[in-house]
Parts: structure tokens; sequence; C-alpha cells
């Protein structure tokens, strides 16, 4: 089993039960281990839209980098995930952002996530459960990346990941 960091976030509908079901919906694929706090968040790059609610997961699998992408991927469109604008809103959005100590350099899939070092609202929730995780090409842990960005106002804990789960970690 590898360990495998994920990123999870959603901006349309009732945004907490959105991914609650993520959550459940990684269960054929993956087990998770630990999950993050939740943070809402302002958008990023698009900013003409209603605020996010992010977590971190961290998930173990069986599941190769290109079978999860694929795993997560077919996850998010039985979610309602509909093809939108570049960084526009989302129903669910499902981002591998390290696995194991990986480094992928692919068109469709990039291992660490490639921008995963300027966002907040994945390195914030990612403290909370990977904070000594080093990343495979900064060279660094994720405490220190999310430390490297300075206060995050836009990034707000909401209350607690955990109890969307079905089943404890």
């Amino acid at each position: 089993m590898t360990p495998v960091l994920l990123g999870l976030g959603a901006n349309i509908g009732d945004r907490r039960q959105t991914i609650r079901a993520a959550l459940d919906g990684l269960a054929p694929f993956a087990r998770i281990s630990a999950v993050s706090a939740l943070y809402e968040t302002a958008p990023m790059y698009v900013t003409d839209q209603e605020s996010f609610i992010n977590i971190c997961a961290v998930v173990e699998t069986d599941l190769a980098p290109r079978e999860l992408l694929h795993a997560v991927k077919a996850l998010e469109r039985a979610l309602g995930r509909m093809p939108s604008r570049r960084f526009g809103p989302r129903q669910i959005d499902i981002d591998i952002i390290m696995y194991g100590d990986a480094e992928i350099a692919e068109d469709d899939l990039q291992i660490p996530h490639p921008r995963v070092l300027e966002r907040a609202f994945v390195l914030v929730p990612a403290v909370d459960v990977a904070a000594d995780w080093i990343h495979p090409v900064a060279g660094r842990t994720i405490r220190g990346l999310a430390a490297d960005l300075g206060e995050s106002p836009d990034v707000v804990c909401v209350g607690d990941a955990a109890s969307l789960l079905t089943v404890p970690v």
C-alpha cells in the first residue's frame, strides 16, 4: 500500500455533503488513514465564484498513480462534476497532491501536484495530516512549505472533517 496525500474541494451545492460523499466514495480503492479539518477558502485564480470547502486526506492504496487518477476522476463524475472553465466553480475536485515520494511529469499526470507550493488552501489542511511529509521536489516538509506562504487569512478552519466519515479512522 502506498501513502497518498489527496486534496478535496467543493464550492457548488452542499459543500460538506459533497466532501462526505467523496470521502465515502474513496472506499473501493483507498483506505483513509487521516483527514484534516474542514477549511473555508477563498477561490484562487478565478475569484468571481463562491468560497470552497477544502480538506486534505491521507489514504493508502494499491493502485498505481495513473489508475488512482482514473479512479478519482470517475468518482468526481459520479458526484456530479461537469466540465467547466479552468479554475472555475466545481461540484467536487479531488487532486493527487503526493503519491509516496514519487515524481511523475506527464501531460495529464503531475506528481507532486505542480501548484501545491503556492496553494494555502492545500498546504494549511495538509499540515493537519502530513506536516512532516517531505515534498520530493522541494525537499522540504509540508509544514515548512506552508510556513513559507506566511499568514493565510483566506483559509479558515470551520469544522472537523473526521465527523463526516462514515467509518472513523
